[in-house]
């Protein structure tokens, strides 16, 4: 690799506007450099990652919303296509502190800055990123907007601009990064249709495990996933709010019962609203590779990553068990169906970037599957296609 391998063109001045008018100084990177050029707004939020930057931006938990990172030096390894999460990223910009300006790692097959560009996402670099994290922490995400900022009209107009972005709130996001058709992945001994409500690879390479994996759109019906005899249904994460989720839920209401279900993340809250719970906003959501939960029912503390702005109330869903609690805020991270071959957790199981401490939930959904198909009520033919292995 050469120096002139990497995009070393220099930046632009720009800014970043907060809805609530707060304004932060930087320099324009990926989609608006080196020909700055347009704008990009969306719901401000912070990650705290240290590593897995590529993985956090082709997240497509992150449509609609600028992310910010904690971590000051982004870029130093560059990018690679093996660690993309998704067909391309979904989020709307990329805020750094210190953008690397050379990437030095032999996986790597371009800079962080040409990834941008390439997939047209808007970043803004040498921005006061502590700032930014605190002012979020005390006010909430919020909406912002960035882009060149020559003169205070420029500034104007990132501020309007701000302030007509919606947020995430009451907004169909699932529709923006759901797969258009039917895909199959993975060779393991159980059948799975996992709803793409913005599936990540690692995800479907964990499942891929124990399972053969068709993946369906957000808006495939009850009966269209029961037609395909599965032992199992997985529920995505995913970006937004879940109450715009509708068509899931109202899947839900048929599969309950019929096949056992795994949910995390948008598939927790999507799985909590079906039970008749109730959702809510959090101030600044949960976005980063260490958060700490605890399993209820053994005291143990798992180090978790996580992505999303919206939870499940805790004690509003009815006939569960809540197994998990978020131990930074009290939020309710999982909770298990008394009657019903159904759980959830709130967090991202498969890590990616992360800690692996919770990849032990694919086999506890693989356990729960033997357990239900056990009994009579198994899909045809099932015995003799997984070999006896349904029996449990």
């Amino acid at each position: 690799m050469t120096a002139a391998a990497d995009n070393l063109a220099a930046p632009a001045p720009g800014a970043l506007v907060l809805a609530d008018g707060t304004v932060f100084e930087g320099e324009t990177i990926g989609a608006l450099a080196p020909e700055p050029a347009g704008t990009a707004s969306g719901e401000v939020v912070f990650n705290t990652v240290m590593t897995g930057y590529q993985e956090v931006i082709t997240d497509p938990s992150y449509a609609g919303q600028i992310i910010a990172f904690t971590y000051p030096h982004i870029g130093n390894y560059g990018t690679t296509a093996a660690d993309a999460e998704s067909r391309r990223p979904f989020c709307r910009g990329v805020v750094v502190r210190d953008l690397a300006r050379r990437r030095s790692n032999w996986r790597s097959d371009s800079d962080l800055d040409a990834y941008l560009t390439r997939h047209g996402i808007a970043g803004i670099a040498g921005v006061d990123t502590r700032r930014l994290t605190r002012h979020v922490r005390d006010c909430g995400a919020m909406p912002g907007a960035f882009g060149p900022a020559p003169d205070d009209a420029a500034l104007d107009r990132l501020a309007a601009e701000a302030q007509a972005e919606p947020g995430t709130a009451g907004v169909d996001l699932v529709s923006e990064v759901t797969t258009a058709e039917p895909y199959t992945v993975g060779d393991g001994p159980w059948r799975v249709v996992a709803y793409d409500l913005g599936i990540k690879r690692a995800i479907t390479a964990n499942l891929g495990r124990i399972a053969t994996v068709e993946v369906v759109p957000a808006g495939t019906a009850a009966d269209e996933v029961l037609a395909r005899e599965p032992h199992g249904v997985f529920l995505s994460n995913g970006p937004g709010d879940p109450q715009m989720a509708g068509s899931v839920t109202t899947a839900l209401g048929d599969l309950l019962g019929e096949v056992p279900i795994f949910g995390i993340c948008l598939g927790q809250q999507v799985l909590g609203l079906a039970l008749g719970g109730r959702s809510y906003k959090l101030p600044f959501g949960h976005h980063g590779g260490n958060v700490p939960v605890r399993d209820e029912s053994t005291g143990r503390i798992e180090i978790t990553s996580q992505n999303h702005n919206f939870a499940i109330e805790s004690g509003s869903v009815p006939g569960v068990d809540e197994t998990h609690v978020c131990l930074n805020d009290g939020a309710l991270e999982g909770f298990a169906c008394r009657d019903l071959p159904a759980f959830c957790v709130q967090y991202h199981p498969e890590a990616s970037p992360g800690p692996h401490d919770s990849r032990y939930l694919f086999d506890r959904f693989a356990d729960l599957m033997s357990s239900f198909w056990g009994s009579a009520r198994r899909p045809n033919g099932a015995a003799s296609r997984l070999g006896g292995r349904a029996d449990g």
